[in-house]
């Protein structure tokens, strides 16, 4: 969302067009770069377009925050994909509203079998006064926290279960020259999802989705203005690693510093797991990866099952597509998307958990059971699994959201500040 347009055009994967070009009649589809998920997404359209008696699907990759730019861009200039990429939310509901991407209610109603296979909960975003706007795919990103076994051994400590146990072990790995926290601060929506489990821990659901439907004044609630404040708190005592304002997510820097033993502890979504098994040598087969729910805050109204994270990901049509287009996009949605080759990738490539009804016996089979297993557990038995605000609200208001959310952690601005600012978005 920060990041300068840097746009990867990758190869189309079928057909006789070049790099990020369609031929003639050919749906196409955008979607991020990075392994190892960019690859399953890669070999999902290969396969398709090599059975497909439809038409093929032509590709192109972007980093992901240069995608939330160009996705929004190119949408409102008439010039979308085909098939669009999204978390679903508020992008979404705008896009629908706007008549920008194809009510899908019947064509889904006509095809049981998609919904039935996917999980209830993962439909929940992508559905706006009783209708369908997309298909969800892909798998299940709950955030919670990851942090290093080794360095914890080192202080002799063990994973924070509450905040002031968190705030407790700020001087004590600071003392060791260890980083407390990594953050890649740049990327801003990173910065968020401190601040969406303190709100959802100190003020409980209610003032989560309080934010998350855009209610007046739902940044002046007590409970939202101490999380703020305790955000601060942590800023203050140290407790993330030097200069974690100028850290880009999408490189996969503040993963690194995990895994390089720089940093304790990362607050992340189970997306990482992969990237972090792939490029961190020896650092997970060697059993230095722990991963733990984020911690209780004392005396709040949070349940402590509750996450934060982002049901599915998610697949619209545009409206601007042609028939023809459109009807490769909905084979694609029925039979290449999720098949259970490419639920099995995600779970043994990716580390990830589909978002497929019935892989169960494939997590087990899994020689990452055991994280697997707990990122299922966490997602299926969370009390409360809130949508990222900056995917839950409008485009427009998740921007000032991020610019405030990274002024709050420069200490610019106070929490009674940012409340004020916020509230006024909202407003408007």
């Amino acid at each position: 969302m920060a990041t300068p347009l840097a746009a990867t055009a990758l190869a189309s994967c079928g057909g006789s067009s070049g790099p990020g070009q369609a031929a003639e009649g050919d749906a196409t589809v955008w979607f991020l770069t990075g392994e190892p998920k960019e690859g399953i997404r890669r070999q999902s359209v290969e396969s398709f377009n090599e059975s497909s008696e439809s038409g093929d699907i032509a590709v192109t990759a972007f980093q992901n925050d240069a995608y939330k730019t160009k996705i929004r861009t190119a949408i409102g200039a008439g010039q979308a994909p085909t098939l669009i990429w999204s978390w679903g939310g508020g992008s979404v509901n705008d896009w629908a509203e706007a008549g920008q991407i194809d009510d899908l209610t019947s064509w889904v109603g006509e095809n049981p079998d998609l919904k039935d296979r996917l999980f209830d909960a993962a439909w929940i975003p992508i559905t706006f006064d009783g209708k369908i706007y997309g298909v969800p795919h892909e798998t299940v990103q709950p955030v919670f926290l990851y942090f290093n076994k080794k360095l914890f051994d080192q202080v002799g400590a063990q994973p924070p279960t509450t905040w002031d146990e968190l705030m407790a072990l700020v001087p004590v790995f600071n003392d060791a020259g260890i980083a407390p926290i990594s953050l890649a601060g740049q990327s801003r929506w990173t910065t968020m999802m401190w601040l969406e489990f303190l709100v959802e821990r100190v003020g409980g659901q209610e003032a989560f989705l309080a934010i998350n439907e855009s209610q007046p004044d739902a940044w002046s609630n007590p409970d939202v203005l101490q999380a703020l404040t305790m955000a601060q708190d942590l800023v203050k005592a140290n407790g993330f690693v030097n200069g974690f304002n100028s850290i880009v997510a999408d490189q996969n820097a503040d993963q690194a510093l995990l895994y390089t033993d720089r940093a304790a502890m990362l607050l992340q979504g189970s997306w990482c797991y992969g990237s972090i098994k792939a490029d961190g040598g020896e650092f997970v087969s060697n059993g230095n990866l722990g991963w733990a729910t984020f911690p209780v805050v004392t005396g709040g109204k949070g349940d402590p099952s509750s996450t934060v994270g982002n049901p599915a990901q998610y697949y619209s049509i545009s409206s601007d597509a042609t028939e023809e287009q459109k009807t490769i996009a909905k084979e694609y949605l029925l039979n290449g998307v999720l098949t259970e080759e490419i639920a099995a990738a995600f779970i043994n490539e990716g580390g990830e958990v589909p978002v497929l009804e019935g892989t169960e016996s494939l997590i087990a089979e899994s020689p990452d059971a055991e994280f697997l297993s707990y990122v299922y557990d966490l997602a299926s038995n969370a009390a409360f699994f809130g949508q990222s605000w900056d995917q839950a609200i409008s485009p427009t208001a998740a921007e000032e959201l991020l610019n405030n959310i990274a002024q709050l952690f420069q200490l610019s601005i106070t929490p009674q500040q940012f409340a004020d600012n916020m509230n006024a978005v909202q407003a408007s």
